[in-house]
């Protein structure tokens, strides 16, 4: 996930701009869409989609519940009306991993 200042630098993602980030195809993301209720894409007239920030964060959070993670969609959509504070923790995971990378990186540079 791109860092949360990178981000908030667009207020809108493409449907493209998002598939490319997640590496997944458009029908998936559509899907997903469908599914979990956090994401709420703005739609123009003709009905392309438009992703806020946030709901690049959400749809971070349900990739990673689903292709990471293992959850099934009913797993995944369980767990996230039980753990109200899901996406805090996802935060700090991310930023886990972030400073195991900057550390790994010093590592091999000594």
């Amino acid at each position: 996930m791109p860092a949360e200042e990178e981000l908030f630098k667009k207020h809108y993602y493409s449907m493209g701009e998002v598939t490319a980030l997640f590496k997944e195809s458009h029908s998936l993301i559509r899907y997903w869409e469908s599914e979990f209720d956090i994401l709420k894409p703005k739609k123009n007239g003709k009905g392309d989609r438009f992703f806020r920030p946030q709901d690049v964060k959400n749809l971070f959070l349900i990739y990673d519940l689903l292709r990471r993670r293992k959850f099934t969609i009913e797993g995944a959509k369980e767990y996230l009306k039980n753990n109200k504070k899901a996406d805090e923790r996802f935060a700090a995971v991310q930023s886990l991993q972030r400073l195991k990378g900057f550390l790994l990186e010093l590592k091999a540079g000594i």
